[in-house]
């Protein structure tokens, strides 16, 4: 992987609470490093002689969109020309669940265009990530 033409982006509801916008953000970013652990650097130390575990080797911008966008760019997100990127997805029935067989069960019995998605996680070419979300602000 050429870390210079990766990119991951989170993009979250603007509508969320603060404390949503942070665990959506929180939970998105843990599976983001599950399926991508060769983007996280490697542990350093600083002048004390302390160590601190590696983050990401590149930024992560947290950006904002609306509901129906957010519905709009997951849903391009199952076209072919964007299969290659990693796609995370972060719903309000995976928020409701208070254990994973719960969301396993709710999932099953819900359709897609029911689901209110929280954020979304991209993470792939720069080119591609751009494509779908080089237009939306930061949120702030």
């Amino acid at each position: 992987m050429e870390v210079q033409n990766e990119k991951c982006v989170m993009v979250i509801d603007e509508e969320l609470s603060l404390g949503l916008i942070a665990n959506t953000a929180g939970i998105i970013g843990i599976t983001l490093g599950r399926h991508r652990p060769e983007t996280v650097g490697p542990d350093v130390l600083d002048k004390s002689g302390l160590a601190h575990l590696g983050v990401i080797e590149f930024p992560v911008p947290i950006l904002r969109a609306g509901k129906e966008k957010l519905r709009a760019i997951r849903a391009r997100l199952y076209e072919p020309e964007f299969s290659a990127l990693l796609t995370v997805d972060f719903s309000d029935v995976a928020q409701s669940c208070k254990n994973y067989e719960e969301y396993i069960e709710k999932s099953a019995a819900v359709e897609e265009d029911e689901l209110h998605y929280f954020g979304i996680g991209i993470c792939g070419a720069k080119k591609l990530v751009n494509r779908l979300t080089g237009d939306l602000p930061l949120l702030r």
